[in-house]
């Protein structure tokens, strides 16, 4: 092979890649989503055994013994930062807000998780 038919096969490559990458970001978004609510659901089970034992939900991750991942703004491997917004005698609402934006849009992907176990969306990236 010569240099130059090596140069094109290079060129090729990458505008392959240039039309494919765009196609592939809300792949990535919708991927990394899933670990939000993984966590989210594990915060869930978390803060109903808390109520089971003192009869009311907790504002603080530390009481439920939910142990945040390093972030990856940290060297870590989370892409989330778990936080607890409210919560009282009857119910809770805990948030997953991630911590790079995926799209590079400006905004910020957030889902949520109340008592009633609903997990939804409440920003999109």
């Amino acid at each position: 092979m010569t240099l130059i038919e090596l140069l094109l096969v290079l060129a090729l490559i990458g505008i392959l890649l240039s039309m494919a990458v765009p196609k592939l970001m809300p792949l990535i978004g919708r991927t990394k989503s899933m670990e939000a609510q993984m966590q989210l659901k594990h915060v869930l089970n978390l803060e109903k055994n808390y109520f089971y034992i003192n009869s009311k939900y907790s504002s603080s991750i530390d009481d439920i013994g939910f142990e945040q991942s390093k972030l990856v703004t940290q060297d870590g491997k989370a892409n989330y930062k778990i936080e607890i917004t409210e919560a009282s005698n009857k119910s809770f609402v805990a948030k997953a807000i991630s911590v790079t934006d995926f799209d590079q849009d400006g905004q910020l992907n957030v889902w949520q998780v109340t008592h009633d176990e609903e997990i939804k969306e409440i920003t999109k990236d």
